[in-house]
């Protein structure tokens, strides 16, 4: 109902303006409409992926390496990860655990003495290697170099925690030979920690569910998450020595390696995202661990901007997608100055819409967090996050609008910029 009247009443903006009676934005806005129903009518028809019996019997043949690589990891959170993937349910008939220490400060010996038993205890062959410290790519690099029998590489972040069966369903859609990245859904850990955790929750989640899950459905993701990614191996062993030596402007990049993954992925064929492969994360607890993550992320954003125009064909729905996605940016900044900054100083006014419309949609994309239920939450908690809509609007739409510009000035600065030490803790198990 409130779509239909948004839509009505989209059409008679746009009228009037053609009159020359109405508001100098009626195109922008209607244009923001439509991008808005297209998004969500695709991230409705995603569904999860299936496989037949006898796609089934060649998924369980499939050589897989899960590949973890540490740096100064809380060993409480390391030892909750390595555990939860020897716990996933119906494991592979060949699937190898590989720990990448990159020459970390904290003392794991503790930690790797209980995983090495604990994976002899149920059959599951692993390794445990020890590197001075090169950086999340070199790491993997080390575990891809080693295992040339593997088919599926399986990237999963040292503070994650799967869910029992986010293994078996992350491979699932492989069964496609057209697909050779796969993305999992990512769940905060710790998001009943305090306000903050809570809004990153409300951000976050339903974002996977509508902006990932609507280019999904197209088989166009743009980025996975290296909490919970899934890789064709001989995807990754083809582009080894480009992923471990990317520069920008003659300067080595440590981040983003998640996107130029699936860049390759996208170049090969699909990407997508399995709605049922579930891994939860620590997220930041503090503000500076929140605003220097979201820098990175946004540097890594304005460096494979250039690379995705460069080498995604036109012809692909992810180009154009990424395409409309800068559009998209591009106009949202320019009516925040006019409309926020601009027009309040000629004016003296803000018009009570431009707040109210905007978390009004935010409510209604929201519901989307519904569609998750976790058994560490309670509906009660869930709805006293959702609750914090207008809070997590506001928050993106200035503070992180606002740091993504910052991020895209420094975007020369490569280097990783977080967890010099540990940053987030828990109780040990």
């Amino acid at each position: 109902m409130a779509c239909t009247a948004w839509a009505v009443r989209r059409v008679y903006s746009v009228e009037t303006a053609l009159t020359g009676h109405g508001t100098q934005f009626a195109f922008i806005f209607s244009l923001a409409f439509l991008a808005l129903v297209w998004q969500m009518l695709l991230c409705n028809l995603e569904r999860p992926w299936r496989a037949t019996r006898s796609q089934k019997s060649e998924l369980r043949a499939l050589r897989v390496i899960v590949h973890v690589p540490v740096y100064n990891e809380d060993a409480a959170y390391l030892h909750r990860c390595l555990r939860s993937i020897l716990a996933q349910v119906q494991l592979q008939d060949f699937i190898f655990i590989s720990v990448t220490d990159d020459g970390s400060e904290v003392d794991y010996a503790v930690t790797r003495a209980a995983f090495e038993a604990e994976a002899a205890a149920v059959g599951i062959p692993v390794e445990w290697i020890r590197t001075v410290n090169q950086g999340k790519r070199h790491a993997q690099g080390v575990a891809i170099q080693a295992h040339p029998e593997a088919d599926i590489f399986v990237t999963v972040d040292s503070d994650t925690i799967l869910d029992s069966r986010a293994i078996k369903e992350g491979l699932k859609p492989f069964a496609d030979p057209r697909n050779f990245s796969v993305a999992g859904v990512i769940l905060p850990y710790n998001s009943q920690k305090n306000l903050l955790t809570r809004i990153i929750d409300m951000w976050w989640t339903p974002s996977q569910l509508i902006d990932r899950s609507s280019l999904s459905t197209m088989g166009a993701v743009l980025v996975n998450s290296g909490v919970l990614a899934f890789y064709r191996a001989e995807l990754l062993r083809d582009n080894l020595d480009g992923y471990l030596n990317e520069t920008f402007f003659g300067r080595p990049v440590e981040f983003s390696d998640d996107s130029i993954l699936t860049l390759y992925a996208l170049q090969r064929g699909r990407a997508v995202q399995q709605p049922t492969a579930f891994a939860f994360t620590a997220m930041p607890e503090n503000l500076s661990h929140h605003f220097r993550q979201y820098v990175r992320w946004m540097r890594g954003a304005m460096i494979r901007t250039g690379w995705r125009f460069k080498y995604l064909s036109p012809r692909r729905y992810a180009y154009w997608a990424h395409f409309v996605g800068w559009v998209q940016w591009l106009l949202a900044t320019a009516l925040l100055w006019t409309l926020f900054i601009v027009r309040p100083v000629l004016t003296h006014t803000i018009p009570w819409t431009l707040y109210l419309i905007p978390i009004l949609i935010a409510y209604g994309q929201g519901l989307r967090y519904f569609t998750v239920r976790r058994s560490d939450q309670s509906r009660w908690s869930q709805l006293a996050t959702y609750m914090l809509t207008p809070l997590t609007a506001l928050w993106v739409f200035f503070v992180l609008r606002v740091i993504r510009w910052y991020g895209m000035v420094t975007c020369m600065k490569t280097g990783w910029g977080t967890r010099a030490q540990v940053e987030v803790s828990m109780e040990k198990p």
